[in-house]
């Protein structure tokens, strides 16, 4: 079994940009994970414990499905082991919801539709957090890339509520969800040269900003808080 491929999978999946990027996810350095790889070995139980998503047969193994669906059983376990909140007692007070109640958790292109209003949620959800700080969010998601590092990291989950276009009043330098016909970005939103564009800016160097038009933006939701990985 190629296990450097399984690594470059679970690179690939949380869309880190470099080695060292994905390396410092793991708490490991990058001449380790070069070990790793050279070696056609890793650590399996640390790949286990840190990406939680991942089915354990296909990091043993390779054998698919690459991603698991956690038991009922083991949802609230998964959560409280993968996530970690900025503030402590947030994590206490973070219980996962079998009723369809609380804050539903899904991927970053469904946002698409549902930032707009135009879709069901029930088609993306995998499951729904009840979180008293984030009182008022519409949806959580995931974020992928270093684009917004170091205020977010790719595998940390922000809470978002969504905006209507049609009163859309922009808080300067805030961070925002927003659908493009290039896809889902979250960017910090900075004043442009015009009135009919914004300024895109992330937070890490390595990415300049650029203005965008604002009848390219199909969906808009601003983002109120982050659950960061541990």
């Amino acid at each position: 079994m190629d296990k450097s491929l399984i690594l470059n999978k679970i690179k690939e999946y949380y869309s880190f940009k470099s080695n060292t990027e994905f390396a410092s996810f793991l708490g490991i350095t990058p001449q380790v994970l070069s070990n790793w790889k050279s070696r056609n070995t890793f650590d399996v139980e640390l790949i286990y414990t840190k990406c939680l998503v991942f089915n354990s047969e296909w990091l043993l193994t390779g054998e698919e499905p690459m991603l698991k669906n956690p038991k009922k059983s083991d949802r609230t376990e998964n959560v409280i082991s993968e996530l970690k909140y900025e503030k402590k007692d947030l994590l206490e007070n973070c219980t996962v919801n079998e009723q369809k109640e609380g804050i539903p958790l899904i991927p970053i292109e469904a946002m698409a539709g549902y930032g707009g209003g135009e879709m069901q949620i029930m088609e993306f959800e995998s499951e729904r957090f009840v979180v008293p700080t984030f009182k008022g969010a519409d949806f959580l998601i995931q974020v992928k890339g270093s684009s917004m590092y170091p205020k977010y990291n790719s595998g940390d989950i922000v809470a978002c509520k969504k905006l209507q276009l049609n009163d859309l009043f922009f808080q300067w330098n805030k961070v925002y969800v927003l659908d493009t016909e290039q896809g889902a970005l979250i960017k910090r939103i900075d004043i442009a040269s015009d009135d009919d564009h914004i300024m895109i800016v992330s937070d890490n160097e390595k990415y300049r900003p650029f203005q965008l038009h604002k009848s390219k933006i199909n969906a808009i939701s601003i983002v109120m808080g982050v659950i960061r990985l541990e």
